[in-house]
């Protein structure tokens, strides 16, 4: 049954998607945004004790409900993890009324062809059935593409919907990323491909392989209305990408079917000397913001 309510927000809801997922390449970044520096930790397992720290917060807040956040993107650990003594997704869907995803992909490879392909993921299919376990209901996968590069960007896409299809088979829902680099000098070229190529690969799947987008805010408004559109599609949803949340937010608020999935947008003026109403102020300021600009 809740699978089914989640769908149901997840395709209609109103809000947007946090992206909680940092991993371990990107958490000492996103710590020291938080104002959590390397000198004050030691080693890796007391640094992704901050992290879940700093989740745990956020996940808490006052304003974090589904009233305007309707999913949350979860790196493993944070799965595996508890808040307030319940395993996060639990407390996510039971306590808050957000949808819980997992970040699936193990990093990037070396760029070629003007794009980086996806790492292989070991174990996959035990992660797809404890995430299962764990009440996930869906999985995120980024790659990334850096020019307007046709078969790169083909490359990308097949790999992203070959993933998708096992996620699919898993009983989740996958959010296939193929981000574009919001600094490419082909940007608009290669979301015209990417495009392309993603309506080539949805045309093919079969009924009930159901999937999510998570793309790079375009340079041409309502670029991706139609395959925002197509039935094989639950949502499109925008990353940040590195804009800051005020520009992501201007350039969101012209996409009139997609929702935000921020990151550090998300976290901007956060910090852990912050008192609890400070921090719960701040962040409640950067979800209306988020929230209204997926509207």
């Amino acid at each position: 049954m809740s699978f089914e309510k989640q769908s149901e927000q997840m395709a209609s809801g109103k809000g947007f998607i946090a992206a909680l997922d940092q991993s371990g390449g990107s958490t000492p970044k996103a710590l020291g945004l938080y104002g959590v520096t390397a000198d004050m930790y030691d080693g890796d397992e007391a640094m992704f004790d901050e992290i879940h720290a700093m989740r745990s917060r956020i996940v808490l807040a006052t304003d974090f409900t589904s009233a305007k956040v309707i999913g949350a993107i979860l790196f493993e650990r944070t799965m595996r993890g508890e808040i307030n003594g319940k395993p996060t997704a639990q407390l996510l869907w039971e306590d808050r009324g957000i949808v819980p995803f997992l970040k699936i992909d193990k990093g990037l490879e070396d760029k070629a062809n003007g794009v980086q392909l996806m790492k292989p993921i070991p174990g996959l299919s035990e992660t797809l059935a404890d995430a299962k376990g764990f009440g996930i209901f869906g999985t995120k996968e980024r790659s990334v593409i850096h020019e307007a590069n046709a078969e790169g960007i083909k490359a990308v896409v097949a790999q992203q919907f070959e993933l998708g299809k096992e996620v699919v088979a898993a009983g989740l829902v996958p959010i296939i990323e193929p981000e574009i680099d919001i600094n490419s000098a082909t940007k608009a070229e290669a979301e015209d491909i990417l495009k392309a190529e993603i309506a080539a690969q949805l045309d093919a799947l079969a009924e009930g392989q159901n999937v999510m987008l998570k793309l790079t805010i375009p340079n041409v408004d309502g670029l991706y209305d139609s395959l925002a559109d197509h039935p094989r599609v639950v949502r499109v949803v925008a990353l940040s990408g590195g804009y800051s949340t005020e520009v992501a937010c201007d350039r969101l608020a012209k996409q009139p079917k997609m929702i935000a999935s921020f990151s550090r947008a998300l976290t901007e003026g956060l910090s852990k000397q912050q008192s609890d109403d400070e921090f719960n102020a701040a962040l409640g300021g950067n979800i209306d913001k988020i929230f209204n600009a997926s509207l």
